[in-house]
């Protein structure tokens, strides 16, 4: 015999404790039979008989009960092996998570994560990262736990949940001499543009939207990130597309003004990322099921 079947061990211990093949093999849920075979499987194993028939019921030999306190050592073990996934408790857990994220979802989403673990979850610290063309290897290995943006391209092993679904708009300044309330294609056209070239925030939907309508933006700046994009647009007359969320978030920090595209942008959706290895684990479940709660839907 190459390996012991754990639920023969289980047979061998209600054997030793009822001094019954019947007994046992009801208290084990299976046939009588099948009992009787596991129990040969068992002696051909060890070479002894293990358990032998008197008049009160079937007795271990010396052997069985020499071996009898490591088999429940061995049992006890398991068992617990079978309990260690014990649950996340955020109230007790001292823990580091590391987030991929957008600067987008630093601006918008990072300060009601913070706020909610700082209640829910007091001993919970994070660190972020920018979503690169890293992230998927980051994931995969534990280096990061989670990451939140726009990730199209990841292969096969990571699990995806859609958190909202994200639109855009166009930001001006306010007091901005050319535009007022409503924006039409020529403006859009006529005035010059910011391009935020950002992983993760779904951007290059729009510029593959406008190339495939054949349309142009005159684009004089570019920058890395929307950290500072509205202050710029503020206080020039700059204009330049975000997804909605940002732009509703600006606009209240800023003499900004939202505007309706004048060309149909497509949505996409915002989704939280994790890789397989990683999906059963009890903290990664419960900050999963955090963000889930505090961002997901239209909100």
């Amino acid at each position: 015999m190459a390996k012991l079947d754990l639920e023969w061990l289980n047979l061998f211990d209600e054997i030793y404790k009822t001094g019954s093949v019947s007994r046992a093999a009801e208290r084990r849920g299976m046939a009588q039979g099948t009992a009787s075979i596991a129990l040969n499987k068992l002696r051909q194993h060890y070479g002894d008989k293990l358990f032998c028939r008197t008049s009160r019921g079937m007795e271990p030999t010396p052997f069985a009960s020499e071996i009898y306190p490591a088999l429940r050592d061995a049992m006890a073990m398991l068992e617990r092996t079978r309990g260690a996934r014990v649950a996340f408790d955020p109230a007790s857990a001292r823990r580091v998570f590391r987030l991929l994220i957008t600067d987008i979802s630093e601006i918008v989403l990072l300060p009601t994560l913070l706020n909610h673990l700082r209640k829910a979850a007091p001993g919970v610290h994070i660190e972020i990262e920018k979503i690169s063309t890293d992230s998927p290897r980051r994931l995969e290995s534990g280096e990061a736990d989670i990451a939140v943006g726009f990730m199209p391209d990841l292969e096969a092993g990571f699990y995806q949940q859609t958190l909202f679904t994200q639109d855009f708009v166009c930001l001006a300044a306010k007091n901005h001499p050319r535009i007022g309330e409503r924006l039409g294609k020529a403006a859009f056209l006529k005035e010059a543009h910011i391009v935020v070239g950002s992983s993760g925030t779904g951007h290059s939907i729009v510029d593959r939207t406008l190339a495939q309508q054949g349309l142009q933006r005159e684009v004089v700046l570019r920058l890395p990130s929307f950290l500072g994009v509205a202050r710029i647009v503020a206080q020039t007359e700059l204009m330049v597309i975000v997804p909605r969320r940002l732009g509703n978030t600006l606009a209240s920090q800023e003499a900004i003004r939202l505007l309706a595209p004048p060309v149909a942008l497509p949505s996409y959706a915002v989704k939280q990322h994790w890789h397989e290895r990683f999906h059963a684990d009890a903290g990664n479940v419960w900050l999963r099921r955090a963000l889930a709660e505090l961002f997901g839907g239209p909100g």
